[in-house]
């Protein structure tokens, strides 16, 4: 391969950003893939940052949700409570999370490994990811795939997936549309339409159904349109290395 997994994650992950779409952008990949998209396909999206940094064309490639580098010929700087606010008002087309667990249905960890109130590991929490996975129209997860962090059952449920099945969300009055791709270092799965578990969509590269299925702690469905994942062309190589992260910080 003369590309890197991370490279093949961020540039997966730009295609699900639509042009005149407003996404809510975390730190890292989901950074790099937004730059992307506005520099190809979409250059009309929205870049929203939970700072309250909105309409953002950024020089160059900030560290942080706060960096004042995505400041920079912005349409809107507010803060965090004006964001969340956009974000209840239905405003958001694409929530891009991060997790430290998920499970079949999308139900994301990112409080604590462990008993609640005696954890192995007390996690960041939530942030604004419950507000974003409850609420945008639909919520792209980018996560390494590592067994750990795709058990059977969440230590805790930070940000609701689909909870429990298909009616899961509709009985805890939950508007946002939930998750519609876990984009990982081996492969992107989706969910199965009626059962709302999570499914294998495209295997990366160089990378085995069962190697994907032995890095999971739960049983994958597979779609029965299975495809290898679209590797990055040279032009979108080429903005990531020279324009975008030059010097790595992300790929």
């Amino acid at each position: 391969m003369d590309f890197t997994r991370e490279e093949l994650m961020a540039v997966a992950a730009t295609r699900e950003i639509g042009d005149g779409e407003v996404a809510i952008i975390g730190t890292g990949l989901p950074m790099i893939a937004a730059y992307l998209a506005k520099k190809t396909h979409a250059p009309g999206a929205c870049l929203f940052f939970e700072s309250g940094i909105i309409g953002a064309f950024p020089k160059e490639l900030a560290i942080g949700v706060g960096d004042f580098r995505l400041l920079s010929n912005c349409v809107k700087a507010s803060g965090l409570y004006y964001a969340l606010s956009l974000i209840q008002g239905g405003y958001v087309d694409l929530g891009f999370l991060g997790a430290a667990e998920i499970d079949p249905y999308g139900n994301i960890n990112s409080t604590v490994i462990g008993d609640y109130s005696q954890p192995k590991v007390r996690l960041p929490g939530s942030g604004g990811a419950n507000d974003i996975a409850s609420l945008a129209k639909r919520v792209v997860v980018i996560v390494p795939h590592e067994k750990r962090k795709f058990p059977s059952r969440c230590h805790y449920i930070t940000t609701p997936g689909y909870l429990d099945g298909p009616e899961g969300r509709k009985s805890a009055g939950l508007p946002g549309g939930g998750p519609t791709r876990v984009i990982t270092n081996l492969a992107i799965m989706g969910f199965d339409s009626d059962s709302k578990r999570m499914q294998i969509e495209s295997i990366h590269p160089g990378v085995s159904l069962d190697e994907v299925q032995e890095n999971t702690g739960f049983e994958l469905l597979v779609s029965k349109t299975l495809t290898e994942t679209q590797a990055p062309n040279e032009e979108q190589l080429h903005l990531l290395r020279n324009i975008i992260d030059p010097e790595g910080v992300y790929i």
